[in-house]
């Protein structure tokens, strides 16, 4: 009893079983490398302690080859992020997809690098920076579309053209004058022409509708929601840049749009997307950040052919023949601008970049054909 109580008070610490912690002398856990007993023996009335060494090379042996496999894992998986990052990182390079899964946050789109204040960048990444495009007649504005196809009839008769017939009316909704003249009705392709007819037309047209504008119910209200949030917001239409400013004076809300887009400005109309390109342009936005407010299935084509998202007004259409759009309304008043938001913040799938690859199915050479052909040779 002695002796143990003597081996105990030399060693300095407690006896130590099956590998676990214990506890010495100044109260404080060991680890149990530091704390196992020692080999003992009695010589003599002497007391040799000799140290475990073959067990702890062992120990030393384990660890080492779990740390060294540690090390190797972690540094294959930093080499795999540094193989997903070049060196020299160019924003302005957008895949749509994230070259290999791992790397987050994905890019957005929105951000701007040259932007040195962080938080006009943030603002930017966030979901509330984003534009309105609006189109005039049937999404702000009472419209009447048999004005417009008695105003084709009209000219044609002038013209001494035969009458287009209505398939060809509702083919030329949204186009521009000059662009239905000569690629849809086919009536001349001399420039002088078209721009002679072309602006016959519209005359035709006001003098028909007599200068009379009236907002649809809820678009006051909606565009003013919209200026108190400061949302930039466009104007775009196929009319003449004067008729435009003339009809905004009469109902009233000069001062509401950041830009107008007219005729003047653009090529060609719906459904190419030129004039909501070009208005993204000036309103300084990327289009996927762009909202367009039209009432026709060619609006939602143009839209998304410009990467887009659009909101359909059911004016005109009913609204299950508006389902290509990504939001349909009756009234714009209906609409928040949390909805606008949450539609600006969804990256839709068919805004990938670069043309779609095409799957090329692999022809497999059937045994029972070849023998076929063999046999119809031989036999004729």
């Amino acid at each position: 009893m002695v002796e143990s109580i003597a081996t105990t008070s030399i060693l300095g610490h407690r006896p130590l079983c099956q590998g676990t912690f214990v506890k010495d002398a100044s109260c404080k856990r060991r680890s149990p490398d530091n704390c196992r007993f020692l080999i003992t023996e009695f010589l003599g009335g002497r007391l040799v302690a000799s140290p475990t060494l073959p067990r702890l090379r062992a120990n030393r042996l384990k660890i080492s080859s779990i740390k060294a496999l540690a090390m190797e894992l972690a540094k294959k998986a930093y080499s795999y992020r540094e193989e997903s990052i070049p060196s020299d990182w160019n924003y302005d390079i957008d895949n749509d997809f994230d070259r290999k899964p791992g790397l987050w946050p994905p890019e957005n789109k929105a951000d701007n690098p040259s932007l040195h204040n962080p938080l006009l960048r943030q603002e930017r990444m966030g979901c509330g920076w984003l534009g309105a495009i609006f189109e005039w007649e049937g999404v702000l504005i009472e419209d009447n579309p048999d004005l417009e196809n008695q105003a084709w009839l009209v000219l044609s008769e002038e013209e001494g053209k035969s009458p287009p017939p209505a398939f060809m009316l509702r083919r030329i909704e949204g186009m521009k004058n000059e662009q239905a003249i000569s690629e849809v009705l086919c009536w001349s392709r001399d420039p002088s022409q078209l721009r002679r007819m072309a602006g016959r037309k519209e005359e035709i047209y006001q003098a028909l509708q007599g200068g009379i504008y009236s907002l649809r119910a809820g678009s006051r209200e909606f565009v003013n929601i919209l200026m108190h949030y400061k949302i930039p917001m466009a104007l775009v239409s196929t009319r003449p840049r004067k008729t435009l400013e003339t009809a905004i004076g009469t109902i009233g809300i000069e001062g509401s749009f950041n830009v107008i887009v007219a005729t003047e400005d653009v090529h060609r109309g719906k459904p190419d997307p030129e004039m909501f390109v070009y208005a993204a342009q000036l309103l300084k936005l990327i289009p996927e950040r762009c909202i367009v407010f039209g009432n026709s299935n060619q609006t939602v084509e143009a839209a998304h052919d410009a990467r887009m998202k659009c909101v359909a007004v059911a004016s005109k259409h009913p609204v299950y023949e508006l389902g290509a759009a990504d939001l349909v309304v009756r009234h714009l008043d209906e609409l928040s601008v949390v909805d606008l938001k949450n539609l600006a913040a969804v990256e839709s799938a068919e805004f990938g970049s670069g043309e779609p690859e095409l799957e090329l199915e692999e022809e497999v050479d059937d045994p029972s054909s070849s023998t076929l052909s063999a046999v119809d040779d031989s036999f004729w």
